[in-house]
């Protein structure tokens, strides 16, 4: 057909163009230039119209494909033009962000495409019921290869965490530098922040007062993911493996400690739409130079985004009512979803809606690292606390999902039975 018939494109134009520089274009486009038929021709430049897209430049971007015109046309000869549409050089945002038992309002101001280059500047300012906290970034991509990029961050965030009567003030800066190796994605961070520890209450524990003071922090960290799921919020087939290992103390400050944690998760679809989520979290903070771990820097366990059941990181090591978190942690999961019942709202509203039946299951605690793996696992073992139960969950567009849950903790500790409505990031 005439859709096979063999072509030439000879010119590849892009019209539209103000600050941004052509030669960062150059490499989305230039795959254009291999099509051999006009088929070739139209998946090709619909796929250069998504890359010039996804550079967050442009507001728009249309395709034309004509014959050749001029004195070097040939008869089968083809012009693609690409006409775009700058973004502003000034674009300002508000949203209100509800998650995690806490709401916040955020204003942003972006100066996108600052230099021509797909580069970008932000400034962001959060205001929440917990956290305040305000940031510029910096974001400069390598040109033709968007994934691979670079930010530099500065911030400040004061948060108030009341399962352990404590306030916190950081002030940072950070460096940070992402790239696609083969089928995982790799990030690594330079981190070095100034930490200000505060009692939110007078009722504070001593433990948590013992806490209080000045500490800086300077460290690396390195994060690896593959990531193979067809969807973050409601995922029905594929993978996600996470591994991130953070060095404190080896470039300055006076917090000192190797942390390593993961996340597994495996998704299978069933019969009748139903899925079957398996996930597992496990992590381990190491002190180095003998000095004791900082309240800050350990792990949390319990609430919605855990072990659902239980008081927000209310399990482990606990002083006078406030929880000081841990060195050591497992969480597991297994979640089926099903489509409601009798399906009302079949391919519209109601695929947005999912029925859930979950297990969870984990624990936290603090190792003696002058003993060996067994007695670690033993005591990871010890006093497991877990939960099932039923619920609903409704899809927030690809960001978020709301959870109205009826649950059932088991294990000791802090817990609450009955129904819980959680919005989930």
């Amino acid at each position: 057909g005439f859709g096979l018939q063999a072509v030439v494109v000879q010119h590849v134009n892009i019209q539209g163009l103000g600050r941004t520089k052509e030669d960062l274009l150059g490499y989305e486009i230039s795959d254009v230039f291999h099509a051999k038929n006009l088929i070739d021709v139209m998946k090709k430049a619909h796929v250069a119209r998504q890359r010039l897209l996804r550079l967050g430049i442009f507001k728009d971007v249309e395709v034309l494909i004509d014959t050749s015109e001029g004195a070097d046309a040939l008869p089968n000869g083809l012009d693609v033009t690409f006409e775009v549409t700058e973004v502003k050089r000034l674009t300002g945002s508000y949203n209100t962000m509800v998650g995690n038992n806490e709401g916040s309002m955020v204003l942003g101001l972006k100066l996108p495409n600052m230099f021509g280059r797909a580069e970008k500047l932000t400034f962001q300012f959060s205001y929440g019921t917990k956290e305040t906290s305000y940031g510029l970034s910096f974001f400069k991509p390598q040109p033709g290869h968007f994934e691979r990029n670079l930010t530099l961050n500065m911030y400040k965030v004061t948060g108030q965490f009341p399962w352990s009567s404590l306030k916190e003030t950081d002030r940072g800066m950070s460096a940070e530098l992402n790239f696609p190796l083969g089928m995982t994605n790799h990030t690594l961070k330079w981190e070095g922040v100034w930490r200000e520890l505060g009692c939110l209450a007078r009722s504070a524990s001593f433990a948590v007062r013992e806490e209080s003071g000045h500490s800086l922090k300077s460290a690396l960290s390195h994060t690896v993911s593959i990531d193979s799921r067809n969807s973050a919020i409601f995922p029905s087939r594929g993978a996600l493996l996470r591994i991130n290992q953070e060095l404190a103390g080896y470039t300055g400050g006076d917090a000192s400690f190797l942390k390593e944690d993961f996340e597994l998760q495996l998704n299978r679809r069933l019969f009748w739409d139903s899925v079957l989520s398996a996930s597992l979290w496990g992590g381990m903070l190491y002190p180095i130079g003998g000095q004791p771990t900082c309240i800050a820097d350990r792990f949390y366990l319990g609430g919605p985004t855990s072990v659902r059941g239980f008081g927000m990181y209310s399990i482990g090591p606990q002083s006078e009512g406030d929880y000081l978190g841990g060195e050591a942690y497992w969480a597991g999961g297994l979640h089926l979803y099903t489509p409601l019942p009798f399906r009302p709202g079949k391919g519209g509203f109601g695929d947005l809606f999912r029925t859930h039946f979950f297990l969870n299951a984990g624990n936290l605690c603090n190792l003696n690292y002058g003993e060996g793996p067994r007695a670690h696992l033993q005591k990871l073992a010890e006093c497991i606390r877990w939960s099932y139960g039923a619920g609903i969950v409704l899809r927030l567009g690809n960001i978020a999902r709301l959870e109205l849950n009826y649950c059932v903790p088991m294990g000791v500790q802090r817990a609450q039975t009955g129904a819980t409505l959680n919005l989930v990031y």
